[in-house]
């Protein structure tokens, strides 16, 4: 049974308000915190137990800041041109790879807002006029987890119905993104091959089977 918290969380998540402060799960207010939940979670001898897997670090918040469920939402932008379907990723700056913009929802916030903030935060794209639909919440495997913290996003998709016909809409990573790319994925194997083929890259691990749900 392994109990681990990464130091960052104690400093820098809770200067920046990322991270709670308190550090007994026993002191929070569970019942807010479940009946706020996207899914639902039991609490065990005060400490909240993840609905979806085990991590192997049973006690503490390894990476993440918040005890129980963090909620994100995702921007999973596509665009067509003559020939293809391409997906915008950005190259995340923890080295866990490539992943669709998103990132917290923040207090008062909703998803579908959160996602298109985030969006504009990573891309500098800028699709708040744009049509999209929001998609049911779902656990995602972030490695950053523990079975005491773990993310739930909520997917917001924009499909560029458009057929480009010389350049996709220019993307530059920004915030916490390293770099921001229009990538091939006619599927799900085109994209982890084109990645790997023009980045040596991979997809963070966390998006991996929703990307495969949804791009087929």
């Amino acid at each position: 049974m392994r109990t681990y918290t990464h130091s960052v969380v104690f400093t820098r998540g809770v200067t920046e308000g990322w991270a709670d402060p308190i550090t007994d799960p026993s002191l929070i207010d569970w019942t807010a915190r479940q009946a706020a939940a996207a899914i639902p979670f039991s609490v065990v001898d005060g400490r909240p137990l993840n609905p979806c897997e085990t991590t192997g670090i049973r006690h503490g918040r390894n990476e993440l800041g918040h005890w129980g469920e963090q909620l994100a939402a995702d921007a999973i932008v596509t665009a067509d041109t003559a020939s293809s379907r391409w997906l915008l990723l950005v190259e995340r700056s923890d080295g866990h790879g490539w992943a669709v913009p998103g990132g917290y929802v923040e207090p008062g916030e909703d998803p579908e807002s959160a996602a298109v903030r985030e969006l504009e935060e990573e891309t500098c794209l800028n699709l708040s006029s744009a049509s999209r639909q929001v998609l049911p919440a779902r656990y995602v495997p972030d490695p950053r987890a523990s079975d005491e913290a773990w993310m739930v996003t909520v997917p917001v998709t924009f499909k560029l119905c458009a057929l480009f016909a010389v350049d996709l809409p220019a993307v530059v990573g920004a915030d916490d993104a390293k770099r921001a790319a229009w990538v091939r994925a006619n599927s799900y194997a085109d994209l982890v091959a084109q990645l790997k083929a023009s980045y040596d890259g991979q997809v963070f691990r966390a998006h991996k089977a929703m990307l495969r749900d949804l791009l087929g």
